[in-house]
């Protein structure tokens, strides 16, 4: 029942920081950052905390929260020690190299005493990031806790000493009185714990590698936002994150960082679980203008815009003809250039995805190679060769599309087939990713009928996977399906009306979640031909939660419509469509829509398009893009987004 001894709070004066003490916040925590100008100014007599007894603890745990530097190998920095004024000898002390702890005592059992060291090898501390200690002593063992983690036990022919002198002894924050080898990270919790092992009250926290028993009170939290425009009580300083665009990953660790976002010109704060807009200039789409004509290898059936980190911005187009077959194009100096011929075979779309630190890109090809074998393939990204090479190749039957998604830190990709011979009604396959092999292998098939594409989303914890359905060998009037994951695969959950399927897209707009299908032409062979197969609804739904099932919001006059695509600008929400054909013209407006609230989607720009049959939203630094290909010319189009 003895009280926790807080010694980095007894090292404050009161009301202020001690000199040569600064306060940082990173990673949504404060700690102190400590100058080696003045080692002897971070130092206290251990008489203010031994106030009835001058004899260290036999038995006691040392619990640490600290955010360690990366540094040298042979680089040692204390964390704290305790020495006699006339005397260069560590009584107790705390050391860390990069990957070791020692934990240091002077023994006085042997003539003129002994310096004692305990070792704890790999103990990895110098990565940027918060850990918690836990050090327990009791004679000759030792015990050390790294973030709730397995403990390392050490035990050591000299026991720690039961009668400990501290008469006329200090302690020493980040420092052994000297310049050399002082703390150089940041120090939020240090405190001593007499007689008990402090483990089983630190290691229920929720987040272990922060855990704490006592930290001082200019370290605690604070609200993300001021409740007034008061000053500070205690000023600390944080690091500011600035990104050109991408945001970044916004959690408890990133609580109290700033973002900067230069395309947007906005500024946000992490409240520790999204960004909050402090400063921003909101942009509306005022039009949209021609940007370039990316000259194809030929006619493209798809596009997939991608970005490699740390190599730049890519798209991958799906051509027709083979040879040459199919080309990735990487942004260069506000355009796309052409980067790598992959051979395909009248490829249908193209999806990138990662496993890890591998990037893959998974092509599907409609017709047979030379040698009259259907394989649709997969490719990786080889960062030595700083291109996409053949990886697996993966038997396929007219494919349409691939999907990759992860359920429950499993990877898997999904192919849609779309007809075997004349026989639409054939099985589409679901791969699992295993990680001893390298290589997808069949999880679970799915009946399909002339299927054309898949869409994955999750609600909550719900995984979900849409398939557009397009022909059943007589009639597009067919339903496409919702499949749900339940105990290890994909049940049906939901299926709705659809006339000629070619694609699904799912988006949210605040807490509510769509579903959006391109229609793309009515045929039915047993029924009398309508006055126009091509001029034809396509339908939004929305997901009513009540009902746990997705119900039509809107419906939406489209021509042999191939594609959705959802993007926002500013605030504004938009869904663009792919019209491909109006019965007597492939050269057909495709249609921005904008979100209007009650209105539902409003049609905001009609734009001129010939056999379209992708699209692809993207942004740069330099703002933001429509990308659309076309099925009937060699030319696809880069359009820009011109903002107010």
């Amino acid at each position: 029942d003895l009280r926790p001894l807080d010694i980095l709070s007894e090292a404050l004066p009161a009301g202020g920081l001690a000199r040569g003490m600064r306060v940082f916040q990173v990673q949504g925590l404060r700690g102190f950052q400590l100058s080696s100008s003045r080692p002897r100014a971070l130092g206290f007599p251990a008489s203010r905390l031994f106030i009835h007894c001058d004899r260290f603890p036999e038995e006691f745990s040392i619990i640490v929260t600290l955010r360690a530097l990366r540094r040298p190998a042979k680089r040692n920095e204390y964390i704290f020690t305790l020495m006699v004024e006339e005397s260069p000898s560590v009584l107790v002390g705390l050391r860390y190299a990069p990957d070791k702890l020692h934990f240091l005592f002077w023994s006085q059992e042997r003539a003129g005493g002994w310096q004692t060291r305990v070792t704890f090898p790999n103990v990895s501390l110098s990565d940027n990031r918060w850990h918690t200690l836990v050090l327990a002593v009791s004679g000759q063992s030792f015990s050390l806790t790294v973030d709730c983690s397995v403990p390392k036990d050490v035990v050591v022919e000299t026991p720690f000493p039961a009668s400990l002198s501290v008469r006329r002894a200090s302690f020493y924050l980040g420092n052994r009185r000297r310049r050399k080898g002082v703390f150089t990270g940041l120090l939020r919790q240090l405190v001593l714990l007499p007689g008990a092992d402090a483990t089983p009250r630190i290691c229920h926290a929720v987040n272990l590698k922060v855990a704490t028993l006592s930290v001082p009170t200019v370290l605690q939290d604070v609200p993300a936002k001021p409740v007034s425009n008061e000053v500070l009580k205690y000023p600390y300083e944080t690091d500011m994150k600035v990104t050109l665009g991408a945001r970044p990953r916004c959690s408890k660790q990133e609580k109290a960082q700033f973002w900067f976002n230069a395309s947007r010109r906005g500024l946000y704060l992490c409240n520790g679980s999204t960004w909050v807009s402090m400063l921003e200039v909101q942009h509306r789409l005022d039009y949209v203008e021609e940007y370039q004509n990316l000259v194809t290898n030929s006619e493209t059936m798809g596009i997939e815009v991608f970005t490699i980190p740390k190599v730049g911005l890519f798209a991958a187009t799906a051509n027709r003809i083979t040879p040459p077959g199919s080309a990735i194009y990487r942004w260069a100096d506000g355009k796309f250039v052409h980067y790598q011929n992959i051979p395909t075979y009248q490829a249908q779309s193209w999806k990138y995805f990662t496993i890890g630190k591998k990037i893959f890109l998974a092509v599907a090809n409609f017709e047979q190679n030379e040698r009259g074998q259907e394989f649709s393939v997969i490719f990786k990204w080889s960062r030595r060769k700083a291109k996409f090479l053949t990886y697996q190749r993966i038997s396929t039957h007219s494919a349409r599309d691939w999907e990759a998604f992860v359920i429950e830190g499993e990877a898997f990709l999904a192919v849609v087939n779309h007809r075997e011979g004349n026989n639409h009604n054939i099985d589409s396959v679901i791969y699992r990713w295993n990680p001893r092999t390298g290589l997808f292998e069949t999880n679970q098939t799915i009946p399909t009928s002339g299927a054309y594409d898949w869409e994955f989303f999750t609600i909550g914890p719900y995984s979900f996977l849409a398939v557009a359905n397009t022909f059943n060998g007589t009639s597009t009037k067919i339903y496409s399906h919702i499949y749900i994951w339940l105990r290890g695969s994909f049940q049906l959950f939901q299926s709705i009306l659809t006339f000629g399927a070619a694609d699904w897209e799912v988006f949210h707009i605040g807490d509510r979640v769509f579903l959006a299908v391109a229609n793309s032409h009515s045929y039915d062979s047993g029924m009398p031909a309508p006055s126009n197969f091509y001029a034809i609804n396509s339908s939004i739904y929305e997901l009513n939660i009540t009902a746990q099932m997705f119900v039509k919001f809107q419906d939406l006059l489209t021509y042999s419509a191939l594609d959705w695509e959802f993007f926002s600008v500013g605030d504004d929400s938009f869904l663009v469509v792919a019209n491909s054909f109006d019965g007597f013209t492939f050269s057909v407006n495709s249609i921005i829509y904008r979100w209007q609230g009650y209105e539902g989607f409003v049609a905001a720009h009609h734009l001129p398009t010939v056999g379209c049959r992708d699209w692809e939203a993207f942004h740069t630094a330099e703002g933001s893009y429509l990308l659309y290909s076309s099925a009937k010319e060699p030319i696809s189009k880069v359009l820009k987004l011109k903002t107010t």
